[in-house]
């Protein structure tokens, strides 16, 4: 990296860069120098000198991202984690306010101490940063009651590339038709941009009451179909009101048995969902739905001697220990063929959710097609949306999957659905991004990236 000066937090040690070089994507990229700012006025200064000297900058958090958003092939790798304050909560407004590494488990758990609930729960959440759930607007299994990390963003602080700080509120208004629409919400334009836009180093989050009552549900199908239709069932239904509706494919399973150590329990599953129930009316104690839940399991054919029942935070973290092990088993596999040019391949489609069934159907066609193993499925059903993660032996491996993706994204957007509902584009996904995106959609795109970072030096190969 160039530079006229250098800053007191930025190091070009070889272990120091090695140490930023990794996100879960499989990638490895070396920037020429990292920095690690302990104040906002730190990252002022750096994108100042940055933009001076013209040198690329690519913010980073926990470097959870499955695309290599957060890792660089030069310029500076500028991390956030020093920005980790959490700070009180407002009982009255509902809200808290963090710095950008503030880790998001621990947001919740703040939340959770005063009563309130910070609903986002990505997998990943004991690892990854709120800085990075809102530059990729990541989501989670809650998402399906809830919403996306986005929704729940009031205000940020963000820093453009040349240092520039803009404190931006979410409007109150209920109507506005003062110009073109795309220019009412500027906190907006950060949601989602990956690091392309600006710098977030500062949000004000909404908080939601905490539900009276949890109850989750583990439900074992012997067949897959079954699974399925009971995910789309549960969502029709004015019975029962699921906050997610998690799947697993028989692979998965296999991970989550594995992780529990109780390989005996549902042998004869081949499929699994996972559910959570609030209630309708979730601030208030009622006696939630399990004989719904239950007759409803039983009309799709669900292994009814194998359901289990987690009716305590406990065994309800529990439950989410075995949903994140199979990403934890599944980048573990992933990194193991690194050096023979193998990796993990991991995908994040979506398609209207009573589809689901015919998308994984092709999806696994595909493969079955190129000779290559079937990616193994999880995750949010309930949102039409499975990510697929496959283990990429050796180079050539990895070619005839990234080929089976690309003709699975095809039949996606043709079904209406999305190439990526959750994390992201970064630099693994840009070139599906025409696959959605038309040459117009593109340009604007284009045209706010050169407004905001006209030099192109924020997150260079992120999204574009």
């Amino acid at each position: 990296m160039s530079s006229r000066t250098v800053h007191p937090t930025i190091s070009t040690d070889p272990d120091i860069r090695r140490a930023f070089a990794r996100d879960w994507s499989g990638l490895e990229m070396l920037a020429d120098a990292v920095a690690r700012p302990t104040s906002v006025e730190e990252v002022q200064e750096l994108l100042r000198e940055a933009t001076s000297n013209r040198t690329a900058v690519t913010p980073a958090g926990a470097q959870s991202s499955t695309t290599g958003a957060s890792i660089a092939d030069h310029g500076l790798l500028l991390s956030l984690r020093n920005l980790a304050h959490i700070g009180a909560v407002d009982t009255d407004t509902r809200t808290i306010r963090v710095g950008a590494g503030a880790i998001v488990a621990d947001v919740r758990r703040a939340a959770e101490a005063a009563g309130l609930l910070f609903t986002p729960d990505p997998t990943s959440e004991e690892e990854s940063t709120i800085g990075g759930a809102i530059a990729c607007n990541a989501s989670g299994a809650r998402s399906l009651r809830y919403g996306a990390t986005g929704p729940h963003v009031r205000a940020i602080t963000v820093l453009l590339a040349s240092g520039e700080r803009l404190a931006l509120r979410r409007p109150a208004l209920e109507k506005n038709t003062v110009g073109y629409p795309i220019t009412h919400d500027p906190v907006e334009w950060f949601v989602g941009s990956e690091g392309t836009l600006g710098v977030v180093v500062e949000a004000e989050l909404a908080l939601h009451p905490l539900p009276a009552q949890v109850l989750g549900l583990m439900v074992p199908f012997a067949r897959e179909r079954d699974a399925l239709a009971f995910v789309v069932a549960a969502r029709r239904s004015p019975a029962v009101h699921p906050r997610c509706l998690e799947y697993f494919d028989q692979g998965a399973m296999d991970i989550a048995r594995d992780a529990e150590g109780s390989t005996g329990w549902a042998t004869e599953a081949t499929a699994m969902v996972y559910v959570e129930e609030t209630g309708a009316d979730e601030a208030h104690q009622a006696e939630l739905p399990l004989d719904e839940w239950l007759s409803l399991a039983e009309t799709h054919h669900a292994l009814s001697d194998d359901i289990r029942v987690y009716d305590s935070p406990a065994s309800q973290r529990e439950a989410r220990r075995l949903r994140h092990a199979v990403p934890a088993t599944m980048n573990e596999r992933g990194a193991a063929r690194r050096p023979y040019g193998g990796r993990k391949v991991s995908t994040d489609w979506a398609v209207p959710y009573p589809r689901l069934a015919e998308a994984l159907g092709l999806a696994r066609r595909h493969a079955d097609e190129a000779g290559v193993p079937r990616g193994i499925a999880y995750g949010h059903a309930g949102n039409g949306h499975p990510h697929q993660n496959f283990i990429a032996h050796d180079a050539d491996e990895l070619q005839r999957i990234e080929q089976v993706v690309y003709a699975t994204l095809k039949d996606v957007i043709a079904m209406g659905g999305t190439v990526a509902a959750e994390h992201g584009i970064g630099k693994l996904k840009r070139r599906w991004l025409p696959l959605q995106a038309s040459a117009v959609q593109q340009r604007v795109m284009r045209a706010l990236k050169h407004e905001l970072d006209p030099l192109g030096l924020l997150a260079p190969g992120n999204v574009l």
